[in-house]
């Protein structure tokens, strides 16, 4: 089983967790997370593009000019996608850019991101990460604890909302509770910080 220093807020180291191996401990599979990521990002797209075609154009019913006799070229419809103002021809229509995906493989592409973390020594693990009050100071106070830099940070909570939202006015850094961990999250941020109590209840559902 991995083994990780727990710290404090301030920094300080207070212990030692042993992480679940079927969970921190998985061989990481970069086709699976590469999946994952791409499916996450297409899921998450609203396909509301949308062009006209000729028919949809207003205007355009009347014949710009006679058929014969004029020297140019026919013409049926100012509206013709060869119109300046006219239709477009084979553009965007609304779709679904839906990607499926099986839970499993869904799961391990999480695991893959957490193990690669633990690998490279980039998740530390909060004793208790909760603050009284919203404050972006309080959150600013920890990334200098830990002395992280321009790293990009990311704060799996147990749950506790003021962190949420103390970290959402600072660039690079986000918080997310538990339930809401996903793929595209950990592997975009350098730097993962995990509640003590978020790791119990993550190992539960992955595990």
């Amino acid at each position: 089983m991995p083994t990780v220093t727990k710290y404090n807020m301030s920094g300080a180291k207070v212990g030692e967790i042993q992480l679940n191996d079927a969970v921190f401990g998985v061989e990481v599979n970069a086709a699976v997370m590469h999946q994952a990521v791409v499916r996450q990002l297409s899921n998450e797209r609203l396909g509301t593009h949308a062009t006209k075609t000729r028919g949809e154009v207003r205007g355009g019913g009347k014949k710009p000019w006679r058929q014969k006799g004029t020297g140019r070229a026919r013409a049926g419809s100012s509206r013709s996608p060869i119109w300046v103002g006219g239709g477009i021809t084979f553009g965007p229509q609304p779709r679904s850019y839906y990607k499926a995906m099986p839970r499993k493989a869904r799961r391990l592409a999480v695991k893959s991101a957490l193990s690669d973390k633990v690998n490279n020594s980039e998740l530390f693990v909060i004793d208790e990460l909760k603050l009284a009050a919203p404050k972006t100071k309080e959150v600013l106070n920890i990334l200098n604890n830990f002395q992280v830099g321009d790293a990009k940070v990311l704060f799996i909570t147990d749950g506790d909302v003021n962190v949420e939202l103390s970290a959402r006015n600072i660039q690079g850094v986000k918080a997310l509770p538990y339930t809401n961990i996903n793929i595209f999250d950990l592997l975009h941020h350098d730097k993962l910080f995990i509640a003590e109590g978020a790791i119990a209840k993550i190992e539960e559902v992955l595990g």
